[in-house]
């Protein structure tokens, strides 16, 4: 066999990745340094994006989606991996339903909480009514107030039992000699968590910290389906407002300015991400 042979294998799949993916982002950044005309406009683009009001709006609700889901996302998922890796009866069942929420489609999720927090026909508020917790329905998805909280309660739903799943595979690579160095030293399950689980664990939280946050930044299925941005912006995040400038305003060249600026941040998590996870797997080694 010639030792061209392989590279003439992967040569497709080269000239599709530069179709699908090089192209645009080359093209992307063509469109952000121009005008309408073709002209280059240096970087009045970006600095147009940069001083919108909307724009500081988009990024502020960003980083609380993001922010706030995470921080449920860990906690919920490491409550729920450390309890799966216990022994109980059905433990394999438990850990098959738990899963339900990942594997559901992000467009058919949004759908279902779309309906489930309707105001007026929503599950949620009946249940809510009839257990007189409240006088009369929640507007869940038109209050200002409450919209966001809402949205981020799907999304917790949506990945945590992905963070638990990896919690609980990093715990079944844990040395049972641990645990039980821990109850000769008289520790509770508490004590274990705290002292043999978590420490344990750390490497694969803060890899799926960084994991969680970019994939929150790209985040807009649950959003876009349920609210598009709305009400009065207030789930207006930096992804709908790149789709909202580009396709409903045409202003498309400012719409690359913040898509580049955007990129370029998620590419900086992306390097952060796998430089984590190349230190934990090093770690992992000794």
């Amino acid at each position: 066999m010639s030792r061209h042979t392989g590279p003439l294998f992967v040569a497709p799949a080269l000239v599709a990745l530069a179709l699908l993916i090089v192209y645009p982002i080359l093209y992307t950044g063509v469109l952000s340094f121009t005008n309408d005309t073709g002209t280059f406009v240096g970087l009045d683009n970006f600095r147009t994006m940069a001083s919108s009001r909307v724009t500081s709006v988009a990024v502020r609700n960003t980083a609380y989606f993001v922010g706030v889901s995470i921080v449920f996302q860990i906690g919920l998922g490491t409550l729920v991996g450390i309890l799966l890796n216990q022994r109980f009866l059905a433990r394999g069942l438990v850990r098959g339903l738990v899963l339900l929420p990942w594997v559901v489609p992000g467009i058919v999720a949004a759908t279902m909480w779309a309906w489930m927090f309707d105001s007026e026909f929503g599950v949620i508020n009946h249940l809510l009514l009839s257990a007189h917790v409240v006088a009369q329905p929640v507007g869940w998805l038109t209050d200002p107030n409450l919209v966001m909280p809402a949205l981020i309660a799907i999304n917790v739903w949506k990945v945590f039992p992905f963070v638990a799943m990896m919690v609980l595979a990093g715990l079944q690579t844990t040395s049972p000699e641990l645990y039980e160095a821990a109850r000769i030293d008289g520790a509770s399950f508490w004590g274990e968590v705290r002292h043999v689980m978590l420490p344990h664990l750390r490497p694969v939280l803060i890899a799926l910290t960084l994991l969680l946050m970019i994939w929150g930044l790209n985040a807009v299925t649950i959003i876009y389906t349920i609210t598009r941005g709305g009400p009065a912006n207030r789930t207006l995040t930096v992804p709908i407002q790149i789709f909202r400038t580009a396709f409903e305003s045409f202003e498309f060249h400012q719409a690359a300015a913040l898509s580049a600026i955007f990129f370029l941040f998620a590419l900086s998590l992306v390097a952060l991400y796998l430089s984590v996870f190349r230190a934990s797997e090093d770690a992992g080694r000794l």
